[in-house]
């Protein structure tokens, strides 16, 4: 889908993004992460033209983006910022209208696609439609600004931060809503963020950058047992690693004959969930079932703990 070939961003000679190569298969999510100034946002940039490479190129479907005129370009591509980026005086619904407009859809296949995308952020159209951003929570804002930039229904969704400015709780919430609605569409997401546990929990691949240079590029599984250099190491936190491998094994893998008392998990959660659920309960054991509510057996407190301290 994003074909990026030694893309390169020169500032009064100083280099921000630094012969960056880096391919994003089509329906994948990847996550660019690094500190500030490491290029990331950057580079996110580049790939609807808002910054214009100095060297290199992008390829999108295989057509360079330079062949492209920036405005046609953008039109076709998503675009969702921290902090949502609505305007203030448009409702919801023109919001949401806004690139179906630029692309002069008719009006009531443009009032379709604002109730169907309402409905699938679970916003009630009648109740929500006519509102305006200042009515609606921080949670509720940023849904509608995720809808806006896949209004047009693009192939491709650019992200930069987009849940930096939501308390965690919503925070968590958003990130699931986002891989779900991602999964349904199949659409190719490119989202920028600070936070390794954001990157590791919504990307099929991950990015790391540091310094303008793009460090290590693989699967959330390589990044976190084969950090390539000391900066990916310390960016995944030694401490907390073991945890990181924890959440990417499936529970269904760990089950063991016998009873458990209380709420079960279900058979697609992690380990690391089952650690979790039996620390704060207080249980030796957690059940697991299956998507009918037919228990397979139970996951213990030490199993999770064994394998939180097996070397890696």
């Amino acid at each position: 889908m994003i074909e990026i070939e030694n893309v390169s961003k020169v500032y009064d000679g100083t280099r921000v993004v630094d012969d960056v190569t880096m391919t994003v298969p089509d329906g994948a999510l990847a996550v660019i992460v690094g500190t500030s100034g490491s290029g990331k946002t950057t580079l996110l940039r580049m790939i609807n033209r808002l910054v214009e490479l100095s060297s290199g190129r992008i390829l999108i479907d295989g057509r360079d983006t330079s062949t492209i005129p920036a405005h046609k370009l953008r039109r076709q591509i998503g675009y969702a910022i921290q902090g949502h980026g609505l305007f203030p005086h448009r409702t919801v619904g023109q919001n949401i209208a806004t690139v179906p407009n630029l692309l002069h859809w008719d009006a009531a296949k443009v009032s379709a696609r604002v109730d169907e995308l309402l409905d699938l952020f679970q916003l009630d159209p009648a109740e929500f439609r006519d509102r305006y951003p200042g009515q609606l929570s921080g949670g509720q804002q940023q849904r509608v600004g995720v809808a806006r930039a896949l209004a047009a229904s693009p192939k491709l969704l650019l992200m930069d931060e987009p849940f930096g400015a939501l308390d965690p709780i919503i925070r968590a919430r958003a990130q699931e809503d986002l891989r779900q609605i991602q999964r349904r569409l199949g659409t190719t997401i490119v989202l920028v963020t600070h936070d390794m546990n954001e990157a590791i929990n919504l990307g099929d691949r991950i990015a790391v950058m540091d310094q303008a240079k793009l460090l290590q590029y693989d699967t959330p599984q390589e990044i976190v047992t084969r950090p390539a250099t000391a900066f990916v190491g310390e960016l995944l936190g030694s401490g907390e690693r073991p945890f990181r491998l924890l959440s990417m094994q499936p529970v269904r893998a760990f089950i063991e004959p016998g009873a458990a008392n209380g709420p079960a998990l279900g058979e697609g959660a992690s380990l690391h969930d089952a650690l979790e659920e039996a620390l704060w309960t207080g249980r030796d054991a957690v059940p697991v079932e299956d998507g009918t509510g037919k228990v397979l057996g139970r996951v213990t407190l030490a199993t999770a703990i064994r394998q939180a301290a097996r070397p890696q």
